[in-house]
């Protein structure tokens, strides 16, 4: 099986030597690690790829290759990689879809334990087990209005209410300078300078004037230096339904840093929670408490979230409705906190203002941020910086 893993590296373009890949067996053979795809996926990395630069390659192809099932919740057991690789994707019409049932979160919960004990093998096609192509709740590539994803590449038809496989997002590129000059003058219209310190900086309208009224006598005049004084928190989703909107967020990212001296950033995923993240690749080793970003800053910042508001509205609403993780408060009311802690907010969705009435989430977000969401286009932003002067 690994020397297929091998060759998947090496078309991903990845310089993986012969003896470089000797070593990841010896080390297997030795028992440096234990049976976890978590403790492989570490081992390969460390043998395999040279330059950190190239961690994002791996990443994609050990992704392409393999399907890692780190457990998110209580239960105490791995799913064999094999239930899990797509052979076939379900496509069903809309009368089909709308025969399928969904089950509420408590159910659906308790019926995920049961498959655990009852399934002995793979399944595709099913209603039932765990696999793939089917319309169980559970697994992948199949079709179900309100389920678990596992092991599949995306969000499909965005319904999942928890999903089964840890990822490593990618950090958004704030050097990015594609098309950003507009957004950048409409970041502007927040922007209030005022003047403070020593006087040295020439004030040339005020030196003209001077000059002129002494008949001619040159009359310099001076004024402390121009300060950006507008305070800026910014906390981006990233990963998952994110990713179709990359592009556009990278921009704004890039506008933001440029236009806003006093900025801070944080990354959370689909709901703000307990905590959050600076960096993508250590968001689990390297975790911000929320509850230190909120006592850190004070109100006159004024706090930005950009998210499409995309997903289940348990992650929203239920203790442990996290896709990613059992959290012991609802993401409601770690919104509400931060919205109390500062008064002047607002909301960027990359979604189409559209589709907007027909996501739920959106409309539960909507409501959280009173209303207070504008969408990322030009126009929604000067709406949204016009709100957050005041």
């Amino acid at each position: 099986m690994l020397i297929d893993f091998f060759y998947t590296l090496r078309s991903a373009k990845l310089k993986v030597s012969v003896k470089e890949f000797l070593t990841l067996l010896e080390a297997m053979k030795a028992g440096v690690i234990g049976t976890s795809v978590d403790e492989f996926y570490y081992l390969a990395r460390t043998s395999l790829v040279k330059d950190e630069a190239q961690f994002d390659k791996f990443d994609r192809a050990f992704s392409a290759y393999f399907k890692g099932v780190e457990l998110l919740t209580d239960f105490s057991q791995d799913l064999p990689l094999e239930w899990l690789r797509k052979t076939l994707e379900l496509e069903l019409s809309e009368a089909d879809k709308a025969a399928i049932q969904k089950m509420g979160w408590d159910e659906l919960m308790e019926t995920l334990k049961k498959r655990f004990e009852e399934q002995k093998e793979r399944h595709e096609g099913g209603s039932k087990m765990i696999g793939t192509g089917g319309t169980s709740p559970f697994g992948a590539y199949g079709y179900n209005p309100q389920g678990i994803r596992i092991g599949q590449d995306k969000s499909r038809n965005k319904s999942a209410v928890k999903v089964w496989d840890q990822r490593a997002y990618k950090d958004y590129d704030d050097t990015k300078e594609l098309g950003t000059r507009n957004i950048k003058v409409a970041l502007r219209r927040l922007r209030r300078f005022a003047r403070e310190g020593s006087a040295d900086e020439l004030d040339l309208d005020d030196t003209i004037h001077c000059t002129a009224a002494n008949a001619g006598m040159l009359d310099i005049k001076m004024v402390p230096e121009r300060h950006n004084k507008v305070k800026v928190l910014l906390l981006m989703d990233v990963g998952g339904t994110m990713d179709e909107h990359i592009h556009r967020v990278e921009e704004l990212f890039s506008a933001t840093k440029t236009e806003f001296k006093h900025l801070e950033f944080y990354y959370f995923h689909n709901c703000v929670y307990d905590f959050m993240w600076k960096n993508n690749k250590r968001r689990f080793s390297e975790k911000h408490p929320t509850w230190d970003v909120i006592r850190k800053y004070n109100k006159d910042y004024k706090l930005i979230f950009v998210g499409d508001a995309t997903m289940s509205p348990y992650e929203i609403l239920q203790p442990g409705g996290s896709v990613e993780y059992n959290n012991e408060e609802t993401g409601a009311e770690w919104l509400q906190r931060l919205t109390q802690a500062f008064p002047r907010f607002a909301w960027i969705n990359p979604e189409p203002q559209g589709v907007w009435q027909y996501r739920q989430s959106i409309a539960i977000v909507q409501q959280l941020m009173n209303q207070r969401m504008f969408p990322l286009t030009l126009a929604g932003l000067e709406g949204a910086m016009r709100l957050l002067g005041k």
